[in-house]
């Protein structure tokens, strides 16, 4: 089971690995060869450069700061003037960027630390700086393990994930269904209470909250044998159908449930306002998309509605 690695304050590659001097001969290797890993900053420099003296600091605080997603690769042109010649620089102190082995972007001047940390950030969008978590990997391990039954294990890995990121909505979703599912009720609803309002229609937030809601809904009706027999008396009471399929779901018991109202829809399409049909659309949201038991009760209500 993946944890995350929480550290001591000392996450990401060390300064040495990330900020190195080149030269002429190890140019190729150092930015060219480099960059075809992730992105390699040049800076071009000279001792009698004033700005460069207050540009480097700057640029070696930001790197530092990416913790592995670029490196800074610094050229005292003095020393090494061939490439920068080569390369048409003009005027320092002047940063280019390499990605994958091709010069991407730059500036010249002295830039402001803001500006700095924003080239940086376009340059590494969408990157995970190495030693850092792959989240969207440890979700879906998660929601794995979840599928397999073990609810408390996929709580872990979701919580994991929560104390790396508190606002992951995928994650309070997933520990909520956890929760949901083991009976839990009351911590998957202050769970689901984290998510901010503005992300409540979330798909994977929505069936959480529906399955609360079903559970809830099963927990008025009576013991699903008592329902069985009042079925069984009267096949033609819809209600008592209607709550033994409720019942059903609370257990657990998918298919039986999807049967239960689907006979309902059969008989009569139009009973309590369309409500098993409404109700089954409901489990099928609970239950997700790709469920086995959504599949071939969609399929089956299709055939019923369509035929």
């Amino acid at each position: 089971m993946t944890i995350i690695d929480q550290g001591n304050g000392a996450a990401g590659p060390a300064a040495a690995d990330l900020i190195k001097d080149t030269t002429t001969q190890t140019f190729v290797k150092d930015v060219i060869e480099e960059s075809k890993r992730q992105p390699v900053l040049i800076d071009f420099w000279a001792e009698w450069c004033g700005p460069c003296k207050q540009l480097t600091p700057l640029l070696e605080k930001a790197v530092k700061a990416a913790k592995g997603k670029v490196k800074l690769v610094k050229m005292n042109i003095d020393q090494h003037p061939a490439i920068p010649g080569q390369m048409g620089i003009q005027s320092i102190p002047a940063v280019i960027a390499f990605v994958n082995g091709q010069p991407a972007d730059g500036f010249m001047g002295a830039v402001p630390e803001s500006q700095l940390n924003a080239f940086i950030e376009k340059l590494t969008k969408g990157m995970t700086a190495p030693g850092e978590p792959n989240i969207a990997e440890i979700l879906q391990e998660a929601e794995a393990v979840l599928a397999e039954g073990d609810a408390a294990a996929a709580a872990q890995i979701y919580a994991e994930v929560l104390q790396h990121d508190a606002t992951n909505i995928a994650a309070l979703a997933g520990l909520a269904k956890c929760y949901a599912v083991s009976g839990a009720m009351e911590q998957a609803k202050q769970t689901l209470a984290m998510v901010p309002e503005s992300k409540r229609n979330d798909p994977a937030v929505k069936a959480v909250q529906t399955a609360i809601d079903l559970a809830e809904q099963a927990q008025s009706l009576g013991p699903v044998a008592e329902l069985e027999q009042k079925v069984a008396a009267n096949p033609l009471d819809h209600q008592a159908r209607f709550d033994l399929a409720t019942a059903l779901n609370a257990q657990g018991n998918r298919a039986a449930a999807t049967e239960q109202l689907l006979a309902i829809v059969k008989r009569d399409r139009k009973w309590n306002d369309d409500g098993a049909r409404k109700q089954l659309v409901q489990f099928f949201e609970a239950w997700g998309g790709t469920d086995d038991a959504t599949v071939e009760g969609r399929k089956r209500l299709s055939t019923i509605l369509f035929s």
